[in-house]
């Protein structure tokens, strides 16, 4: 609807939608948003109405992420300034010595609105004469937690969905430490948001970001100072030039390529076959179904180019480069691709981040060392840990936690190698403290460098890993549940699965498998623990239910914290007696087909699976 700006809006005779609807027309400056809820107002739309203005997004540990649109619960121009100035409140109230003095750092991607985001957020914060460094272009999302330590600000704003539908867009923060925010700063952020949802007189206003002195372009140090730290971190410099093996590379329509660009040079590769159609940034996404590697067909187009371009190797981001997937081809002549799962390059970078480190220092005591992964994901660096004398943590899921952990452990004298979440998230040393799409991509070149030249492929020395440290192979999915009720209901049966609390399933194909312990990060059940209360922390506001089998089998449960899913994560790690993959297989199959079967119960509850 053209002119919105100057129209009253209709009343629709619920005195509490009304409330919110004279709310929205007094506060949102945004044509577009304004017609929305003008247009449902006119049509008296009560159900959408309600849906959009009385409820909003919550500011949680991921920040903001979810549709954009019009209203509180969803993300918009209004939404993103009250955010912004709950943000600003709550870093005066925290941190204002460091705020004012060194600043905070915004970047964005590609998505729809990023930048307008990133552009409001940063007027905001200098009306408030608090310096920012404002990335001038599209970044990766890695470059802003790398900002955060390089100039030691206060903060740092990413505007990004990652790899979610193209619908979507976030807003994702970053504290002084370089990790992204978790208890308590993202209840404090909340509740000062809440405290300021009347927009301020300037926060509308972008003018003073063509004035202002205080707004600054890290772009170029930052990039510099990135590539420099890629480059110190290469073992055998003069063998990436000379490598044989042939990459292509695929943006999947994010901002990955110019980076990556810029990242094979420093680590001294010649220059990667990239894939045309999705070099540039495109915020429709054309040629995929989901902008996220992980999933089924996103890695076709890299196929294809890489059949036509003899390549044998496939590395490719996810719009925000901040996740990495990889595939390898088989075999000389075919054109059969192997696509690694999370968990298998968290083995493979693992080992490469000990051995690397190792050669460089022989003499160092590895009770010093220390890798991470997050409690869904495969235990190899925990059994590896134990064989090599380094040590391993577990963490929650995100890499909020592994970032934060980092950090602490950083502060104790402590050298974190590597950390990582089967979410193909990989943290390559500490020079960002998340997951960085970048830097494990010239890892894994560097690492597929070095096995060729010793006539192995990445494939080859996995499976060389599970014969030196038994096989730990996964089976990971999810399906889609929109209703809250369904997963109340789908958790709580399994809760009380005899009849009353904490009587979870004990049996599995009718008594052949047994489970021996349950753990619970909802309720904060633990049957392992001699208090049966849990170790780890737990967040009553998601669902999680871990089961431990008598053969090995580790399987988790979860609700997710961005999107309509209901995951299951599951390890069987069997003995380093057991040598045939095929019995392995067989028995997760097994096993992983009677868990949907019994405790997710798709059929019943209404699940929608991945495949369709």
């Amino acid at each position: 609807m053209q002119g919105a700006m100057n129209v009253e809006f209709p009343l629709v005779g619920d005195a509490e939608i009304d409330k919110k609807v004279n709310e929205w027309q007094q506060w949102d400056k945004n044509e577009k948003t304004r017609g929305d809820i003008y247009s449902l107002c006119l049509s008296k739309d009560m159900d959408k109405l309600r849906k959009l203005l009385l409820s909003r997004l919550k500011f949680g540990t991921a920040g903001l992420r979810g549709q954009m649109g019009p209203g509180y619960s969803q993300m918009n121009d209004l939404v993103i300034i009250q955010t912004a100035q709950g943000l600003v409140v709550y870093l005066e109230e925290t941190l204002r010595d460091v705020t004012h003095s060194n600043g905070v750092v915004i970047g964005y991607d590609g998505r729809h609105n990023s930048r307008r985001w990133a552009e409001l957020t940063a007027a905001i914060l200098l009306n408030h004469n608090i310096p920012v460094y404002l990335f001038s272009k599209l970044c990766p999302t890695p470059f802003v937690p790398f900002t955060v330590l390089h100039y030691k600000c206060a903060a740092g704003v990413m505007v990004t969905a990652s790899h979610n539908p193209k619908e979507d867009n976030g807003y994702k923060v970053y504290w002084q430490n370089g990790a992204q925010i978790i208890p308590p700063h993202d209840k404090g952020i909340q509740e000062t948001i809440l405290k300021n949802l009347h927009p301020w007189d300037k926060s509308w206003d972008t003018s003073i970001l063509s004035t202002s002195e205080r707004l600054i372009d890290p772009l170029h140090e930052a990039m510099d100072c990135y590539m420099r730290a890629l480059a110190r971190d290469m073992l055998e410099p003069e063998l990436n030039l000379s490598s044989k093996i042939e990459i292509t590379y695929s943006a999947m329509h994010g901002v990955g390529y110019p980076y990556m660009v810029q990242a094979f040079k420093a680590a001294n590769f010649k220059p990667f076959v990239a894939v045309e159609e999705q070099k540039e940034p495109d915020a429709d996404f054309p040629t995929v179904r989901f902008p996220n590697p992980e999933e089924k067909s996103a890695l076709d187009l890299s196929i294809e180019t890489a059949n036509m371009n003899n390549s044998t190797v496939i590395l490719a981001n996810d719009p925000d480069a901040d996740r990495l997937a990889v595939a390898e081809k088989q075999s000389e002549g075919d054109n059969e691709w192997y696509v690694f799962s999370g968990n298998e390059l968290g083995a493979l970078l693992g080992w490469w981040s000990w051995y690397s480190h190792r050669r460089r220092n022989p003499d160092e005591n590895p009770s010093q060392l220390y890798m991470m992964a997050s409690t869904v994901s495969s235990k190899i660096l925990k059994t590896i840990a134990a064989a090599e004398g380094f040590n391993f943590i577990e963490t929650l899921t995100g890499f909020k936690w592994m970032g934060n952990m980092a950090a602490e452990l950083q502060g104790q004298g402590k050298t974190v190698l590597f950390a990582f979440e089967e979410a193909i998230g990989f943290m390559c040393g500490t020079e960002v403290l998340d997951k960085d799409g970048v830097s494990a991509a010239i890892r894994v070149a560097e690492m597929a460098a070095f096995l060729s030249n010793k006539g192995m492929t990445l494939k080859g020395k996995l499976h060389e890993l599970f014969s030196m440290y038994g096989y730990h192979i996964s089976d990971n999915s999810y399906f889609l549940c929109y209703e809250q009720p369904v997963i109340e209901r789908l958790f709580g049966r399994l809760r009380t699965f005899s009849g009353s609390p904490n009587t979870y399933p004990q049996l599995l194909l009718g008594g052949k498998y047994k489970v021996t312990s349950v753990r619970d990060l909802t309720s904060g059940y633990d049957s392992s623990q001699p208090d049966r209360k849990a170790v780890l922390p737990v967040s009553r506001s998601s669902q999680m239910i871990t089961f431990t089998f008598d053969n090995g089998l580790v399987a988790t449960l979860r609700t997710s914290g961005t999107e309509p899913k209901i995951k299951y994560y599951t390890e069987l790690c069997a003995p380093l007696t057991e040598k045939n993959l095929k019995v392995i297989q067989d028995t997760l199959n097994e096993m992983v087909t009677e868990i949907i079967s019994e405790f997710l119960q798709p059929d019943i509850n209404g699940l929608i699976s991945r495949s369709s």
